[in-house]
């Protein structure tokens, strides 16, 4: 199969979606892999150490797409991308559709093969492929939290840790998965005050556990989130459905109630957001103010750290890219791990949760095989 890697187009991406070394598992597989020109830079990656292990470096992302017949990417496709989609092309990266009705359409319409990491998931309910870049959104979560409480960046001016004699500030973390994790580890390792909310009370005793008793831990109902909303200088939204929006746990009005200049950092924005008031942002532009509230909603926070990234995701997801290219689509439906993944084939939605998110009919898989 003839794989191509574009340059990503989301904006302040530089991550790419292979390093060498997976360029290189590909070729050994047989397959023929395509780099746009400088689609690594961003993570410090040069042509020619692709080229070393046998890809071939083409310079416009036109003439990639309309070559090959998989597609890797980090991010979603942009909508300028939408024209290079066509028939049977396979698709398989972070696709987000259930906040993304128009990427699902186009999919659906261009009858591309799409294939989710993030809705690709383990027994024990874990997912694979998400888990990297949760555990760095999660870490990152506190770290830009705790820069934009800063005064100058419109913030309460409290230091997460404070000093003697003065209060660590209060950090309150929604849902216990790996992004609540991660993000609870760096919150502690600073010396926070922080509390973390889940419904799933094996989790909060787990974590109770490994914490020691540093992370305080609390049931998620609406009496003890809306108490520990009004509370937090640096509120975590860390919630995932597999392919479904994110829920709605924290609403305007509660936000409205929170103290002038406290922070919101909602890591599932890319799929709607747990918190009302958040929207989609950038890097480049990250934070804006509702009622006094700075809210961070960037799409794409593992892009700012795109070395670090570039090689976490690519460890990941490769097996699973070279089994795509092994098989194609009528593989991965034969796959249990990647049949996970499929959310758009032949023109169809057959993941449930997106076809709810994006008022589109669902197909199940089975009908299509």
């Amino acid at each position: 199969m003839i794989v191509g890697v574009p340059k990503e187009m989301k904006q302040d991406e530089f991550r790419i979606a292979v390093t060498p070394a997976g360029v290189q598992a590909f070729t050994e597989a047989g397959h023929q892999v395509l780099i746009q020109k400088g689609a690594g830079e961003g993570s410090g990656l040069e042509d020619w150490e692709f080229i070393a292990v046998g890809a071939e470096i083409v310079e416009e992302a036109r003439s990639l797409w309309s070559r090959a017949e998989m597609v890797l990417k980090v991010k979603e496709p942009m909508p300028e991308e939408y024209p290079l989609f066509r028939k049977k092309l396979l698709l398989f990266a972070f696709l987000h559709l259930a906040a993304n009705p128009s990427l699902a359409d186009a999919l659906v319409q261009n009858q591309v093969d799409a294939v989710a990491y993030e809705t690709m998931q383990l027994r024990d309910g874990t997912f694979p492929l998400l888990a990297p870049m949760s555990e760095i959104a999660g870490r990152m979560s506190i770290q830009e939290g705790a820069k934009y409480l800063e005064a100058p960046e419109g913030g309460r001016g409290v230091l997460l840790a404070g000093v003697p004699g003065v209060e660590a500030g209060s950090v309150v973390i929604l849902g216990g998965g790996t992004v609540g994790k991660n993000a609870a580890k760096v919150a502690v390792g600073m010396g926070a005050n922080v509390t973390l909310l889940d419904i799933n009370q094996r989790l909060l005793s787990y974590l109770d556990d490994v914490f020691g008793g540093r992370l305080k831990t609390l049931a998620s109902n609406t009496f003890n989130l809306r108490k520990a909303v009004g509370e937090a200088d640096l509120l975590i939204g860390a919630v995932y459905i597999a392919g479904a929006l994110a829920p709605r746990l924290v609403s305007a009005e509660w936000v409205r109630q929170m103290k002038p200049g406290s922070v919101v950092v909602d890591v599932a924005v890319d799929q709607g957001g747990c918190v009302e008031t958040i929207r989609p942002t950038s890097h480049r532009k990250p934070t804006y103010l509702v009622d006094g509230v700075v809210h961070y909603g960037v799409t794409n926070m593992p892009g700012a750290v795109s070395r670090t990234s570039t090689y976490a995701l690519s460890h990941a997801t490769l097996p699973y890219a070279v089994a795509l290219a092994d098989g194609g689509i009528e593989g991965a439906m034969e796959n249990p791990m990647l049949r996970q993944g499929i959310n758009v084939c032949r023109g169809r939605i057959v993941f449930p949760a997106v076809a709810e998110a994006v008022s589109m009919k669902y197909t199940p898989l089975e009908d299509l095989l």
